[in-house]
């Protein structure tokens, strides 16, 4: 029963709005010729030395809980009435012993406190976060130190005790499922350097391509001399075309959101006057092809 206490005051001193405050006793028995008297504990020594073991747990307004263990054919009327009333004082005395050390739950949860965090993802990308055979998201499980579930309505439950670990989870569920928009930053890991720029895995499986023009404001002459494959980096959607297909821009995370437009601008204005027949060695081709594959050889 002193299990009982303690859990009532972790749960309110880690702030779990709890409704009241729950105490227990044991009331032990011994019984004789006869002749009976009944023990008060909450350790455990009742039952070991006694003939009944009688847990009771409740609030100040009442009985919440009962369990017994009986070591004797039985007993009368007139001992449970004892015992029970001995258990309420009892337990009142506790609770009252209690409140001297916290006497509701804190205003905020502890940092500590386990906690469910959920998220609200489209049905239709479940399977991307399922992954073939669970790999996926076992993947997730392991890498955050959570628990998560999914539902069939794309309601997903992150459990974890570690705020990191949840936020952690929270960033990978969103980055399978996520659809990048024109101007939003990532960090993101070069993956491939290629002639007409480098790769970059921006979130958890997918790429953009940084075309050549589009890494540094200074003239880039040998782009293996300006990113390495592995080199993190900060990125820019700079276009998302109509085959999905990602375009993204190192120079444009420093730049003035006013500078980066005009220049939008004056490459689709060339890109227009030149035709997609003419060859695109500039920045992304906004509306174009300037993206990649999602399978095959990237498009020059």
């Amino acid at each position: 029963m002193a299990s009982t206490c303690g859990s009532t005051l972790a749960l309110m001193d880690c702030g779990v709005p709890i409704k009241t405050m729950v105490g227990g006793i044991a009331m032990g028995l011994i019984l004789e010729g006869g002749k009976y008297t009944i023990l008060t504990d909450i350790q455990g020594l009742e039952d070991h030395y006694g003939d009944m073991d009688f847990k009771v747990t409740g609030s100040d307004s009442g009985v919440t809980a009962l369990q017994m263990d009986i070591k004797v054919k039985g007993i009368t009327l007139e001992i449970m009435r004892a015992a029970l009333a001995q258990a309420r004082e009892a337990r009142l005395f506790i609770l009252g012993e209690m409140r001297q050390v916290i006497d509701k739950p804190r205003a905020e949860l502890n940092k500590f406190a386990p906690r469910i965090d959920t998220v609200k993802i489209n049905p239709d990308k479940i399977r991307d976060i399922i992954g073939p055979g669970g790999k996926m998201i076992r993947a997730i499980q392991s890498e955050s130190g959570t628990n998560i579930e999914v539902e069939d309505d794309g309601t997903i439950r992150i459990t974890g005790a570690k705020p990191e670990g949840r936020e952690k989870a929270r960033a990978m569920i969103e980055g399978l499922t996520k659809e990048p928009e024109v101007g939003e930053v990532y960090e993101g890991k070069i993956t491939r350097i290629m002639s007409i720029g480098a790769f970059v895995e921006y979130l958890p499986g997918k790429e953009g391509l940084v075309r050549v023009s589009e890494i540094s404001n200074e003239r880039v002459n040998s782009i293996e001399d300006a990113v390495k494959i592995g080199e993190h980096v900060k990125v820019k959607v700079a276009e998302v075309d109509r085959q999905g297909r990602v375009n993204l821009s190192i120079r444009a995370v420093n730049e003035d959101p006013d500078e980066f437009a005009r220049r939008s601008r004056e490459q689709r204005a060339r890109f227009a006057e030149r035709g997609p027949g003419d060859g695109d060695r500039g920045g992304f081709r906004p509306g174009g092809g300037g993206g990649f594959r999602r399978s095959g050889p990237p498009r020059g």
